[in-house]
C-alpha cells in the first residue's frame, strides 16, 4: 500500500513540482511519513541528494504534529457528536489505544521508540495520536516525537541511501 501510495504521489505531482516538494508532502502524509519520503528521495527512486532530503523529510513530518497533539481530542470530541463521524473517530480512537501499552508504561521514551522504529502502524501521527489520547502534555510529548523522527531519519536514511542506494545504484 505504501508503495503505491509513493507511486501516485510521484507520478501524479512528477513534472509539476520538484523532487524535494514531492518528498516534503509524502512526509507530511498519514501512513507514509518521514519513511515513505526517505524511500521516495533514495537513489531506488528519485535520487535526491541524501543531506537535501534528510532535513526536507524530517521538517515535513513534524509539521502536523502540534496541531495533533494540541487539537486532536477537541476535533474527536466534536466528530463524536455527529451521527456520520462516530464509528470512524472511535474505530481511530480505539485502533491507537490498542498500540499504547509500551507509551503509557514507558512515557517518554516509550513515545521516542514507537515513533522511531520504523514498524508497521507507528510513526509521528500515531504516536501523536495516542500522545494526546494519553494526556501526555505538548511539553513531554512534542520533544519525545521530534527524537523518534530523528531516530527514524537515521535508520531510514541507512535503508534507503545504504542498502537500496547500494542495490540501485
Amino acid at each position: 500500500m505504501k508503495e503505491a501510495l509513493i507511486s501516485w504521489f510521484i507520478e501524479n505531482l512528477g513534472g509539476k513540482v520538484g523532487k524535494e516538494v514531492i518528498i516534503f508532502i509524502i512526509s507530511m502524509v498519514p501512513i507514509l511519513e518521514l519513511r515513505g519520503g526517505l524511500l521516495a528521495a533514495g537513489p531506488a527512486i528519485l535520487d535526491v541528494p541524501m543531506w537535501e532530503a534528510i532535513p526536507i523529510c524530517i521538517v515535513g513530518n513534524l509539521i502536523p504534529i502540534p496541531f495533533i497533539l494540541l487539537l486532536i481530542t477537541k476535533i474527536f470530541d466534536w466528530m463524536k457528536n455527529t451521527k456520520t463521524f462516530r464509528p470512524m473517530v472511535e474505530r481511530l480512537e480505539e485502533k491507537a489505544m490498542s498500540k499504547s501499552s509500551n507509551i503509557e508504561k514507558y512515557e517518554f521514551w516509550g513515545l521516542v521508540a514507537f515513533v522511531g522504529i520504523p514498524l508497521p502502524g507507528t510513526g509521528a501521527w500515531t504516536g501523536s495520536l495516542i500522545a494526546a489520547l494519553l494526556g501526555i502534555r505538548f511539553r513531554k510529548a512534542f520533544p519525545a516525537i521530534v527524537l523518534g523522527v530523528l531516530l527514524a531519519a537515521f535508520l531510514m536514511t541507512v535503508l534507503s541511501y545504504t542498502i537500496l542506494g547500494g542495490i540501485f545504484a
